[in-house]
């Protein structure tokens, strides 16, 4: 009996999760199809526009920055055992367009306005706003998740180019006017190395990373709780599901693309 127990247990949370995994599904399956078909909603695109990317831009800056000074100041080290430190500007750029750049800013932006939009819907949810849209015979969908999605992906590939330009110049304010390592070598050695499908495979991860962040945080936000519980667990779980989502991902476009 109690390995039947046991296994009826392991198999309602099985089905639990499959549902869990095909909500979401069916979720970002119905935001795609909003977004493709009109009507839009231009200034609900430009304010959330304003919301996730603008008022993300000081915060991806100051964290761009110092991950490239701390990358330059523990690469510079680390080449100069073996006489390489010449190549610390390929070092700083290449991890950050690659792998740091997209990961970080989007980690940033999940943090900042994936928790806030989370919030947002969430309390349109309790407050039963959403239920009325739905009354005067409006798609949610089309005024709550879809502005967001666009937003999101116009901005993450600007916000993840911003973090990569701030990490470069932060490893040359410590690699060069710090360390004493050539200006004309640290950008001369970036210019020769960088190549195109290494920032291509950036703005790709952006992207990508863009549409996990809108996904969660809107699911978690459009099914969240009632009271303040609810909405405060929901905010919880889009941060912790969006950052390991994106993780996980990263490895994956890694594997593919590079």
């Amino acid at each position: 009996m109690v390995l039947l127990d046991g296994l009826q247990r392991l198999g309602c949370s099985a089905l639990r999760n499959v549902g869990y995994v095909g909500r979401m599904g069916l979720f970002l399956g119905n935001t795609l199809a909003c977004s493709l078909t009109p009507p839009w909603k231009p200034w609900l695109f430009l304010r959330r526009l304003h919301f996730v990317g603008v008022q993300s831009v000081p915060v991806i800056l100051l964290t761009g920055a110092f991950t490239g000074m701390v990358l330059a100041l523990q690469g510079f080290y680390a080449l100069n055992r073996f006489g390489s430190d010449a190549f610390l500007g390929p070092l700083v750029a290449m991890s950050l367009v690659r792998e740091l750049g997209p990961v970080l800013a989007a980690l940033m932006v999940t943090g900042r306005a994936g928790s806030a939009i989370t919030a947002e819907i969430g309390i349109m949810r309790i407050g039963e706003q959403l239920d009325a849209i739905e009354l005067m015979g409006l798609n949610p969908f089309r005024y709550v998740v879809v502005p967001n999605l666009f937003a999101a992906l116009v901005a993450m590939p600007l916000l993840t180019a911003m973090f990569d330009v701030a990490g470069i110049w932060g490893g040359y304010l410590v690699g060069v006017r710090m360390l004493g390592l050539g200006g004309g070598t640290y950008l001369a050695e970036i210019a020769q190395h960088l190549r195109g499908s290494d920032i291509l495979g950036g703005v790709w991860k952006s992207l990508t990373f863009g549409v996990i962040i809108c996904w969660v945080s809107c699911y978690k936000g459009y099914h969240a709780g009632f009271g303040a519980e609810g909405v405060s667990r929901a905010t919880t779980q889009a941060v912790v599901l969006s950052s390991v989502l994106i993780l996980v991902w990263d490895y994956f476009m890694t594997a593919a693309l590079f």
